[in-house]
């Protein structure tokens, strides 16, 4: 079984589940008993500060909005660029936790990228594959631009992304126009 992990899912308009509407998932772990991921593209209406005002002994001042990583409820998380604050290196340079410790000394320092996830997306045995083969996920090979990037026209990008990676090989060396309508 090839491993999804370090690769983002692209919910296909064919996806029924109103919760992956238009969404970019990062998955995280991805074996034969299952798959988790997070949501890049959803915003909370909370703040990092908000958040830590609740949970943490001491204030935050990051205004950084808290990302929706999925529907099922689960850990503060975080993908981050910190090595010092690791518990599992997903690409090169990109990291994730969920440790108390490592995730205020994240939202406290100023020297890395890192977005905070309430809830994450997962997928039994078997379920991830089951919907990747009716078509409702299309892939793409994460990177920092994505997972750390503008989250409001990312499904746009990711899904344009796709598509040109299925479209241009077909058409060889024909010099394709920005803007369609100078065809």
């Amino acid at each position: 079984m090839d491993t999804l992990r370090g690769q983002l899912l692209i919910a296909s308009p064919r996806l029924p589940d109103a919760n992956f509407y238009h969404t970019v998932v990062l998955i995280i772990h991805h074996d034969d008993q299952g798959a988790f991921g997070v949501v890049l593209n959803r915003l909370a209406n909370n703040t990092v500060a908000e958040v830590w005002e609740m949970i943490a002994d001491g204030p935050c001042e990051n205004q950084q909005p808290i990302n929706l990583g999925g529907p099922v409820a689960g850990p503060l998380m975080a993908l981050h660029t910190s090595e010092a604050c690791s518990e599992n290196e997903i690409l090169p340079g990109v990291h994730f936790t969920t440790q108390k410790d490592n995730l205020n000394r994240l939202v406290r320092e100023r020297n890395h990228s890192f977005r905070i996830f309430s809830g994450y997306a997962g997928w039994a045995a078997g379920q991830l594959e089951n919907e990747m083969q009716v078509g409702g996920w299309m892939t793409l090979p994460a990177s920092d631009e994505y997972i750390f990037g503008d989250a409001e026209g990312m499904w746009k990008l990711a899904s344009q992304e796709v598509g040109e990676g299925i479209t241009f090989p077909l058409l060889g060396d024909v010099d394709v126009p920005d803007d369609p309508s100078f065809n």
